[in-house]
């Protein structure tokens, strides 16, 4: 029973989050509140911060990790085709039908609003995101956290980085605090 259950919770996620990886944040964070014991705040946090520094899609990586918390290998494969069932399905009908409606005027209409509706779910993951970095559970390191994001971003910003550069570093600096003095 629990596989059926990984399966749709994930299957949902999947159907639900247009826009890729990052949009399946609100839905995992509703998740958490739902189911505690498959993820918390702080383990999406950690998440985030594998999946950017791994390959993978990030809702792929959410849902092989929680499955795998409560039911194993099978339910970290089980949550993972439910969370990629509805975009096979949603590709091969596109794939079938887009080729005669990709001008029409309501189409382009429909997908206009979901590029708006995609940024409002990205812009609700970054804010809970930056929650979760700021103001850690069991400590604040908030001057420490918004000093490093604010380097990250600038240097991105103005400074032709890679980004990997920076994803070592701050696993380094969080290596180094967390040392006993």
């Amino acid at each position: 029973m629990i596989h059926l259950t990984l399966f749709l919770e994930f299957f949902k996620i999947g159907l639900f989050s247009v826009g890729g990886g990052l949009a399946t944040l609100p839905f995992l964070y509703k998740l958490a509140e739902k189911r505690p014991d498959w993820l918390s705040l702080e383990t999406i946090a950690d998440m985030i911060a594998i999946s950017e520094s791994t390959p993978g899609p990030i809702g792929i990586n959410m849902a092989t990790y929680a499955g795998y918390q409560v039911a194993g290998v099978l339910g970290g494969i089980v949550a993972t085709l439910g969370e990629v069932t509805p975009s096979i399905i949603v590709i091969v009908v596109i794939a079938k039908f887009l080729s005669e409606f990709d001008r029409h005027p309501l189409v382009k209409s429909a997908f206009y609003g979901l590029r708006a509706a995609v940024v409002g779910l990205i812009t609700f993951a970054l804010l809970k995101l930056l929650s979760a970095t700021l103001f850690p559970q069991g400590s604040i390191d908030l001057l420490d956290s918004a000093l490093y994001l604010l380097l990250v971003a600038l240097v991105l910003v103005f400074r032709k980085a890679h980004p990997l550069l920076w994803i070592l570093l701050g696993a380094l600096i969080g290596l180094v605090k967390g040392l006993p003095s």
